[in-house]
């Protein structure tokens, strides 16, 4: 008997874990991405920050996937602190539609849904129906767990060890709020916990007495993927996890000695215990809400006030020159663009600097610089690339209609650098990680390479902003010579190699080295060619 529930416990909890997995991860595919574009470009107050974040965690089920991308953009500065609150309340909402949908009972229907699901994934050949079918199947596979741990589990009625257990859970409310913390620590998802108390309501093992605690206590417990994501990130985004940690336990602190009116208001919701449980849920992160919402201008000032620490040097994501009402005047619009390219353009240049610097002093702390800033060119090449298609659609002159493409092409040509710079980074982390060893005349060789590429890159910021001739026919001839040097880098190597001064896998990183730094002198290059034909583009 022990054995039986034992084993049936740990197959349907890792099935009910596993359909919740591929349930968010479904959705998340099928509209991840178009998520994070309103996310990226919420600029309201809190109270729409709720209602996103309501809304987002709703399609996504994950309050964790929610507060993690809230975190990461305010790591990025894409959202200030008092936006991010919003939306991490309002995530705790939208976490409570799985409680909801456990509530409907469906397990007779887990083998159908599989069923239908596979299908889907099988017969159809649009990417949205099988990231669909895939959601489907997560949802049944959720129920088809959370039948088999129900039904595993209802002998335990009989079992005088179990009743009391719950006995004193009833009567101390504190380690209930302990237990479903703990429990959602572990599994990082309050769905996970509610689903568990859900399945024990189903088999009449559990009611809302007992099950209201624990409900209250996993609400603490999810704030610990929060926190972990805020590791590294910058002290505003460390704001941001600190705030969701405060908000929950808060909510619990105040409904705690109120469990008596707010049971007997669940209690008016259905006459359900199972729904009566999702009720709660679902009310408690409401009225939490409601509560704080008025507070967080204050919340946010006495975050910044209290949870001191350096402020990191800021990423802007977002466009600085591209302003709407400058589309009407075309030449105007131009240079805005231009301005906008030069100030990628530097981004990649403290990209590849970055890379170098930490691949030269083993300082492997300093690249985690670099994800945020080639998330910042890629948002950039596609805000830049947007507005002059924009621009297009206007009526222009010869001289307008033949830069815009030009511009275009030079700002894909600038966000390849940042690739390449990632590409640094990559090879400096291996250089760090598995100590590899280089001579130093390799290091002097790779340094003096950099200093030629990172000149390119400031004559290429001047022939831009300046519409200097003089300078791109210099990056021209820089780029030339940088051939050259790859060509006498790679000998050198050789006779390393030759020599026995050199390992293998140093080789390998050494050589991808310069091919980054040469195919840089490419992309700068191509600029070049563009500001010399007054930005008229010409396939190199």
């Amino acid at each position: 008997m022990a054995k039986d529930i034992i084993f049936g416990v740990l197959g349907g909890l890792g099935l009910f874990i596993y359909g919740i997995h591929k349930m968010s991860e479904g959705l998340h595919k099928a509209s991840g991405q178009k998520l994070r574009k309103i996310l990226h470009s919420l600029t309201g107050g809190p109270k729409r920050g709720v209602l996103v974040g309501a809304g987002i965690t709703s399609l996504i089920q994950s309050s964790s996937a929610t507060t993690v991308m809230v975190v990461g953009f305010v790591n990025a500065g894409l959202m200030t602190l008092t936006q991010a609150l919003g939306v991490i309340f309002g995530a705790n909402i939208g976490t409570t539609i799985t409680a909801q949908l456990i509530a409907f009972k469906l397990t007779d229907y887990a083998l159908p849904i599989i069923g239908i699901s596979m299908i889907m994934m099988l017969v159809t050949k649009r990417k949205i129906y099988k990231n669909i079918g895939e959601c489907l199947l997560g949802f049944g596979i959720l129920f088809l767990g959370l039948s088999i741990l129900t039904n595993v589990v209802r002998p335990l009625g009989n079992s005088p060890v179990f009743n009391e257990i719950l006995v004193k859970f009833s009567d101390n409310p504190f380690l209930g709020v302990m237990v479903g913390a703990f429990v959602t620590a572990i599994f990082q998802s309050s769905s996970v916990t509610t689903g568990m108390v859900l399945g024990l309501s189903i088999a009449n093992l559990i009611n809302l007495n007992t099950a209201l605690p624990i409900i209250l206590g996993c609400n603490i417990g999810t704030c610990i993927t929060a926190i972990i994501a805020s590791i590294g990130t910058s002290i505003v985004a460390k704001r941001a996890a600190i705030a969701h940690v405060i908000f929950n336990a808060a909510g619990v602190l105040i409904f705690l000695p109120f469990l008596g009116p707010f049971r007997a208001l669940v209690s008016l919701t259905s006459s359900d215990v199972t729904r009566e449980i999702a009720n709660a849920h679902t009310l408690f992160n409401v009225i939490n809400t409601l509560i704080f919402i008025p507070l967080i201008p204050l919340f946010a000032k006495l975050l910044n006030r209290f949870v001191k620490g350096k402020e990191e040097e800021e990423v802007e994501y977002l466009p600085k020159y591209l302003e709407k009402h400058l589309l009407a005047t075309p030449s105007i619009a131009i240079e805005a663009s231009i301005k906008e390219i030069v100030r990628t353009l530097g981004l990649t240049k403290k990209m590849v600097g970055i890379s170098m610097h930490s691949f030269l002093h083993n300082d492997l702390g300093s690249l985690e610089k670099i994800t945020r800033r080639e998330e910042a060119v890629d948002s950039l090449r596609e805000a830049i690339t947007e507005y002059l298609v924009q621009l297009m659609q206007n009526e222009l002159g010869q001289e307008e209609s033949r830069k815009i493409p030009a511009l275009i092409h030079a700002i894909n040509d600038v966000e390849r650098i940042g690739d390449h710079a990632e590409n640094l980074r990559d090879l400096a982390e291996q250089k760090i990680e598995n100590r590899l060893f280089f001579s130093p005349s390799a290091l002097e060789e790779l340094n003096r390479m950099y200093e030629d590429v990172n000149k390119m890159i400031d004559c290429s910021i001047k022939a831009l902003q300046m519409n200097d001739t003089n300078e791109a026919k210099f990056i021209i001839e820089q780029e030339c010579q940088i051939n050259v040097t790859r060509d006498r880098l790679k000998n050198n190597h050789t006779r390393r190699l030759e020599e026995g001064k050199c390992n293998v896998l140093s080789g390998v990183v050494f050589l991808d080295i310069i091919s980054n730094f040469e195919k840089i002198g490419d992309h700068l290059n191509n600029v070049a060619q563009a500001v010399i034909q007054g930005l008229q583009w010409e396939e190199k």
